[in-house]
């Protein structure tokens, strides 16, 4: 409903401009009216265009109206206030969104033509140092919802997952792995200084010990077993530790398309390239004996030095390089999703991308940070995990909570607010629960078939579309209008990269459809009512379930 009126408001401010000056405005506003005397729609275009034209407000909603066409999905329509125009529909107008729902299906809402062009979502990047935490798990259900949320509302996603696999952490990964495989452990003498302590390292020692095989998505290496190479130790720990990433995203519902390794940038001459480039450009200088780059130039609070002046680059020149990659590679959209630590190298890596000026826009890539996640457990904090030593892992949350509840919970709140996540409440099969709020939603549509049949009727879908008019309760009325904005709420979603909405709109429906399925019965007498009202059911599950996968979410139907 909401596309074809800003189809009949684009061809009617076309007659209205014809022959001025007046651009017609590229996004026509149309929304659904708060407040049902008002109609059911309302846009705001009049006020857009008046200033533009040079008349009052009112004025111009006159002259749109008028070039409105009568008849169609418009009963009437009335202009307010200072000029708004209220829609009305026809009788049964809106609930022809039930037929479009229930002929599209899946597709309903969702545009996989990858028409907007290509898109990368790099999330969770952890260095494979350890098993992933809660944080990693958030970043990891708002990347892979983002993703779903962009490839449907038709961008080509690709999913990138870059680590490190040098480096101090890897190298303190190596000793602490090898002093556990001597049968040194944390606060033995002769332990690391730095030494990671969870238990996790113990079972990579006595797997390199054994002479293991693993594999994970990016690579496999055999362990020598010679407690003395330290470099087959690392080697080795970091690919049993990306296996045990791999298993936890799987579990997760999360598969990468990419993996990107931070030392490739450096083996195949991308930093030394890029820092050469950056220094092509007259945007760097040396003083105190390091190489600084020019950021204030490009919006920074102050500049960066690139490389120190013991030797090396800082931080910020690789993720430069890396991106530089993903330009390269031709991605359209390149949204990174991380933690908020990570607030600080915005400024600095879209100046050095600025400063290349080899056609970056300002702005890109965009960012999404998320905020902590508090884990509670019988109205305490939970913050250890025997596995990991000193944080609590996603799997820790997966194996506790089921994993529709784990993601559902950590992508349903804006994910730069803070987030607590209550493992009682995850668990509970209860309406505070909203993820099984809105799967019970899905269960009952089911149920409602199932004792369809138990009562030896069918579901007729034509006489049911005939009937559809009939849907005038408030609370059909209500689930309707919610139904239709599920696309719009698709492509808001990938447009403000705002997972969360897909969720909060997936519980208002559940809340709209058990209001229904209380308020009116189903399995009536009257034939033709009843299937409308089925049909109604039906394509409120369907909604459901390309919501939900949206999430990654299971659409139970038994519940």
């Amino acid at each position: 409903m909401k596309s074809q009126l800003q189809d009949l408001l684009r061809a009617a401010v076309a007659t209205v401009i014809e022959g001025s000056a007046v651009s017609a405005p590229r996004d026509i506003l149309v929304e659904p009216a708060k407040d049902k005397k008002n109609g059911d729609f309302a846009s705001n275009v009049a006020m857009m265009l008046a200033k533009p034209l040079g008349k009052p407000p009112r004025a111009v909603a006159e002259a749109i109206v008028a070039a409105l066409p009568a008849g169609g999905i418009i009963d009437k329509v009335e202009i307010a206030g200072p000029g708004f125009i209220n829609f009305f529909l026809a009788a049964g107008a809106l609930q022809q969104v039930v037929v479009e729902i229930l002929n599209a299906g899946d597709g309903f809402g969702i545009d996989r033509s990858g028409s907007k062009g290509k898109a990368m979502v790099e999330f969770v990047s952890a260095n494979p140092t350890g098993p992933l935490h809660v944080g990693h798990g958030r970043g990891a259900a708002v990347g892979d919802c983002m993703a779903r949320v962009l490839a449907a509302a038709g961008w080509q996603v690709t999913k990138e997952f870059y680590y490190n696999d040098a480096g101090n952490q890897i190298a303190n990964l190596g000793v602490s792995v090898q002093a556990r495989a001597r049968g040194i452990r944390p606060g033995d003498a002769g332990w690391p200084e730095d030494g990671y302590r969870g238990d996790y390292i113990d079972d990579v020692a006595k797997s390199y010990l054994a002479g293991d095989t693993v594999t994970a998505d990016d690579r496999a290496v055999t362990a020598r077993g010679d407690v003395e190479d330290i470099d087959a130790i690392r080697d080795f720990a970091v690919a049993y530790l990306r296996r045990e990433q791999d298993l936890d995203l799987k579990a997760f519902g999360v598969q990468f398309d990419v993996y990107y390794l931070e030392s490739s940038l450096y083996t195949e001459g991308k930093v030394d390239s890029t820092v050469a480039a950056l220094q092509a450009s007259g945007h760097t200088y040396e003083q105190d004996d390091a190489l600084w780059l020019r950021t204030t130039a490009f919006g920074d609070d102050k500049d960066r030095v690139m490389r120190k002046r013991e030797g090396g680059y800082t931080y910020f020149v690789p993720d430069v390089a890396y991106h530089v990659t993903k330009w390269n590679r031709g991605f359209v959209r390149v949204i990174n999703e991380q933690g908020a630590d990570h607030h600080g190298t915005i400024a600095r890596v879209r100046a050095g991308l600025q400063a290349l000026d080899i056609g970056i826009p300002k702005g890109w890539p965009e960012y999404v940070l998320h905020q902590m996640v508090t884990v509670m457990r019988g109205g305490e904090e939970v913050k250890l995990s025997k596995r990991a030593g000193s944080y609590v892992t996603l799997r820790d949350l997966i194996d506790e909570a089921g994993r529709d509840a784990t993601r559902y919970f950590l992508v349903a709140r804006k994910s730069d607010s803070q987030l607590t996540f209550d493992i009682d409440l995850a668990r509970a099969q209860t309406n505070d629960n909203p993820v099984y709020y809105i799967q019970y939603a899905h269960a009952r549509v089911c149920a409602v078939l199932r004792q369809l049949a138990e009562r030896g009727l069918q579901y007729d879908q034509a006489q049911g579309f005939a009937a559809l008019a009939q849907l005038a309760e408030p609370e059909a009325v209500a689930l309707v209008a919610l139904l239709g904005r599920f696309p719009e709420t698709v492509q808001g979603s990938a447009a403000n990269l705002e997972p969360h909405v897909v969720a909060q709109y997936l519980r208002d429906l559940a809340a709209a459809f058990h209001g229904y399925y209380h308020a009116l019965p189903f399995l009536i007498d009257d034939a033709s009512l009843r299937n409308a009202r089925l049909a109604l059911a039906l394509a409120t599950g369907q909604v459901l379930r390309n919501g939900l996968a949206l999430l990654g979410v299971s659409a139970p139907e038994k519940m």
